[in-house]
């Protein structure tokens, strides 16, 4: 359609015996490593990309009915424009080839075009195909008039139910009857007559002595049926003595009739018998045929010095008599067939209802299906956006533990990629401190109890997991949950809170100055002795930086790197001297001692710095 810029309505029937496998295609969602194997712009054109895989784009999809079908005992689909089978028949027995090429023919639509694998054929059915290409197995379906009484003569029906022989039946099947023997002993019965059998459609299955003179090969397409092979003059009378025969059980015995053979007509005597049941259940013909010399065939209907007239007018009504029984036999056939031919067209007529409304009824279904489809879709994108957004690492797991599903959060805690959905989490390295995640999910799993802890991460980033059943909507558990919210700045308030709080104790508790650094070096706290020595108020102390000294005394810039040092190595320091012209009390020399202090988590850390202020220099001291 794209190459011929004309859009035409494509329905695609897609089926086949296994459930499992129809539910797996109607969902159309492939693995990434498909892309080994199908082009970059197949991919574009008919592939959705997804975290986990390709999806089968919408359109695509609108475009096909999934079924569950019996492709040997369920009626098949009509009017189709092509079918493809492939390795199916490599599989089946040759009955069951031959039954499935019948209903291949039957659901095609004059000129659709059948498909095969290379291992496979139409077998012998060459009236029902033309080959298109016969290295890979295309054929065009062929509804002429010979496939068409190929297909009515075909027992049994492509749509008869499939019997199951059990390998005791099939031994207790007897072989098929020596026509030779058989043949031999009712011809030496019958004085030996060049003859033929036949089954009940005329069909040849032997022949005995020279028939050559009564039967030759018919123009057209090769055929053994008797009545086709019949010479001039004789096939009439054949076809009504079979006839009589099958129908009546009538035998016809020393029939005589002028037969054209190398450019003349002779009599020939014609009888047809109906032969006994040889226990297999189908019955035979027996036809003979014998030259009748013209002197032994004129003496019956001659009288003795008739006159010539009277002797032409008796051969005449002879054959008259004849052409009216044969005229008679030629239309009762032509009505049974024509009886057969409606009971047929009647069956197929209610067989194509019947496939009508299976079509109403699956299109029915399918649209249904359908909108589940999208319906799931829909869902699908509303969880995609939704575990996109929330922030939360969250890790599917099922009842052994194997990952099903995760969201990019995860890999904070887990280091996992895509291809690791089916792996046991126990593979996967946890970078969390503490806890045993993977016991803990195991006694949810058993216990059903939900289970919650705090995690460390490297870069002191704290997450509170949690683990919790994974219940179905039939309330069957079907797994854990595993949920990983970040919770650094909790983790952070409540350790600065018991830090300021520790850090009241120590100022409520010590009578000498001093004042407490956060781990930016700034002031936090500090006591009531400390504001009386330096003759200053919390507003100008609390919430500055400490360092406001070092613009003013410059070659005690080392001093910070010391307060680092005691943040970082927890070390300590006593006796660090400093001198420092306060605007009120004036110039001033300090000693400072400082230690850190730790709080219960470990964060921020704090730095507690006594001061002792004196008014002489530190030498006269």
């Amino acid at each position: 359609m794209n190459t011929t810029h004309h859009e035409f309505k494509v329905q695609l029937y897609s089926t086949d015996l296994d459930d499992e496998a129809i539910n797996t295609a109607r969902i159309g969602f492939y693995p990434l490593n498909i892309a080994q194997d199908v082009t970059p712009q197949r991919l574009k054109n008919f592939f959705i990309k997804e975290e986990d895989g390709y999806r089968i784009k919408k359109e695509i999809r609108e475009m096909v009915v999934f079924a569950v079908q019996n492709v040997i005992k369920d009626p098949p689909f009509t009017k189709l424009d092509f079918l493809s089978c492939r390795n199916l028949m490599i599989y089946l027995s040759p009955e069951l080839q031959d039954r499935l090429i019948t209903t291949f023919h039957y659901a095609l639509k004059p000129d659709g075009v059948l498909v095969l694998s290379p291992s496979e054929s139409i077998g012998n059915h060459t009236a029902f195909f033309n080959a298109i290409n016969h290295k890979w197995k295309f054929y065009r379906a062929s509804h002429s008039a010979m496939s068409a009484r190929a297909m009515m003569v075909l027992k049994p029906s492509p749509y008869e139910e499939i019997r199951h022989f059990k390998s005791e039946e099939l031994a207790t099947i007897k072989k098929a009857p020596n026509f030779a023997e058989l043949t031999n002993r009712l011809l030496v019965r019958f004085f030996a007559q060049a003859s033929v059998v036949t089954d009940m459609a005329g069909d040849i299955l032997y022949v005995h002595g020279e028939t050559g003179k009564y039967l030759r090969p018919a123009p057209g397409t090769a055929t053994l049926n008797v009545i086709d092979m019949a010479r001039e003059g004789l096939d009439l009378e054949l076809r009504s003595a079979i006839y009589i025969a099958v129908n009546d059980g009538v035998t016809t015995l020393n029939r005589e009739m002028e037969v054209k053979t190398n450019g003349g007509f002779s009599t020939v005597s014609l009888s047809v018998r109906l032969l006994p049941d040889l226990g297999n259940g189908q019955k035979q013909l027996l036809v003979s045929f014998q030259d009748i010399p013209k002197a032994v065939a004129k003496r019956g209907r001659k009288r003795v010095n008739a006159p010539a007239e009277l002797t032409k007018i008796e051969e005449l009504e002879y054959d008259l008599s004849n052409l009216k029984q044969s005229y008679l036999a030629n239309i009762e056939e032509q009505q049974s067939s024509n009886e057969e031919l409606k009971s047929i067209n009647e069956e197929m007529q209610s067989t194509n209802e019947e496939l009508e409304t299976s079509k109403e009824e699956m299109i029915t279904v399918n649209s249904e299906l359908q909108r589940k489809i999208e319906q799931l879709a829909d869902i699908q994108n509303d969880m995609k956006n939704l575990m996109d957004n929330i922030n939360v690492g969250i890790l599917f797991l099922d009842t052994h533990l194997i990952i099903r599903r995760f969201t990019r959060e995860t890999l904070r805690i887990y280091r996992l990629v895509n291809s690791d959905i089916g792996r046991p989490l126990i593979d996967i390295k946890c970078m969390a401190e503490g806890d045993d995640l993977l016991h803990a999910a195991q006694e949810v799993l058993e216990s059903l109890i939900p289970y919650e802890c705090e995690l460390r991460l490297a870069g002191n980033i704290w997450v509170l997991a949690r683990i919790q059943p994974y219940r179905t909507l039939d309330n069957v558990i079907g797994g854990v949950v595993l949920t990983f919210t970040d919770i650094t700045s909790r983790i952070k308030i409540i350790a600065t809170e018991e830090a300021l709080a520790l850090a009241e104790i120590i100022v409520n508790t010590i009578q000498g100055p001093f004042l407490i650094l956060n781990d930016e070096l700034c002031v936090v706290a500090a006591n009531r002795p400390l504001y009386q020595a330096l003759q200053t108020t919390p507003e100008e102390v609390l919430g500055h930086s400490f360092f406001v000294l070092d613009e003013i005394t410059p070659q005690n810039t080392d001093l910070r790197e010391c307060l680092k040092a005691v943040l970082i190595d927890d070390s300590t320091f006593e006796g660090y001297e400093l001198e420092y012209d306060f605007p009120v009390i004036g110039l001033r020399y300090l000693t400072l001692s400082a230690r850190r202090i730790v709080g219960k988590i470990g964060v921020p850390k704090m730095i507690l710095l006594s001061l002792k202020v004196n008014k002489l220099k530190f030498d006269e001291l």
